[in-house]
């Protein structure tokens, strides 16, 4: 497996989040490949472009073996932060800016290669043969290992996997998101050989108080029993039963939390509570 089965989330590591310090990130680090997390999600606009720096110091202090790691960045988007002198948040995927992108991250990230480089988000202005032609720079010069691309509809990535391979495209999925298994999203996905990774994989469950997640909650209190497991597991065991393979990106720093998601890949629901599980999201019966 090129990529963890768990990935970790690095967005609230930094200022938009827990601030962790340069300590505190690479002990994160330990627990995580203490745990087989060895895959740490990244974009260039986390912490409005300083969580990637501030993450590259403390694995500069970790003493973790490169090999040992897989590090994914995005880019593309063009954040309002003082770092960058924009007048609007919007989508740059010229050929000069991606590599210049990729140059940054790998400065700041203290490596030489990412193992995945992702387009965080398609642009209507995005020019594939442009795209194209940065990536084969890139990979030819050993900067990027993998490409994909992030948020993109099976049309667009029709269209830029007309020009290159995409290896991986990290969707928003969970059991309060799950579109992508209706629009074709994922059955693209499936059919093209590329690796589906999820963001935000708990959804809104913890985060909501609806008649949504209400029912959500009833039925997985219904089921920790049965499988010893908890709530959060149960989510992340419903997303990895998808035949696709999705990886959750995992965006806790709790090092419990981190543990508990680990477990959570050894569950194997049952196929009726699988669909217990989305008709209490959906509520109503499956068509």
């Amino acid at each position: 497996m090129k990529y963890s089965r768990l990935i970790a989330g690095t967005m609230t590591w930094g200022s938009w989040g827990k601030q962790l310090s340069k300590k505190e990130m690479a002990d994160l680090m330990h627990h995580c490949l203490a745990n087989n997390i060895t895959t740490f999600d990244h974009a260039d606009i986390y912490g409005a472009y300083t969580t990637e720096a501030d993450f590259g110091k403390a694995y500069t202090d970790s003493g973790i073996n490169r090999k040992d790691i897989q590090l994914i960045s995005k880019c593309g988007i063009q954040y309002l932060a003082d770092k960058r002198n924009n007048k609007v948040k919007h989508y740059n995927y010229s050929k000069d800016y991606i590599i210049w992108s990729v140059e940054e991250s790998l400065k700041n990230l203290k490596t030489d290669y990412l193992d995945l480089l992702l387009l965080h988000r398609p642009s209507p202005l995005m020019v594939a043969e442009e795209i194209a032609e940065a990536i084969t720079i890139l990979k030819k010069d050993g900067k990027i290992r993998d490409f994909g691309v992030s948020n993109f509809t099976p049309s667009q990535m029709e269209m830029i996997g007309l020009r290159m391979d995409i290896d991986v495209n990290q969707i928003e999925f969970s059991l309060t998101q799950h579109s992508a298994m209706h629009d074709g999203t994922l059955d693209y996905i499936k059919t093209n050989g590329i690796k589906p990774m999820a963001w935000s994989p708990l959804g809104s469950v913890f985060r909501e108080d609806n008649e949504q997640t209400r029912r959500i909650h009833k039925q997985l209190g219904e089921l920790i029993d049965k499988y010893n497991a908890t709530e959060d597991q149960l989510l992340l065991a419903w997303i990895m039963k998808h035949p696709a393979g999705i990886h959750p990106v995992v965006g806790t720093t709790n090092k419990g939390r981190l543990k508990q998601a680990v477990d959570a890949s050894k569950i194997e629901l049952e196929l009726e509570d699988w669909f217990l599980i989305l008709v209490a999201s959906q509520g109503h019966k499956v068509p």
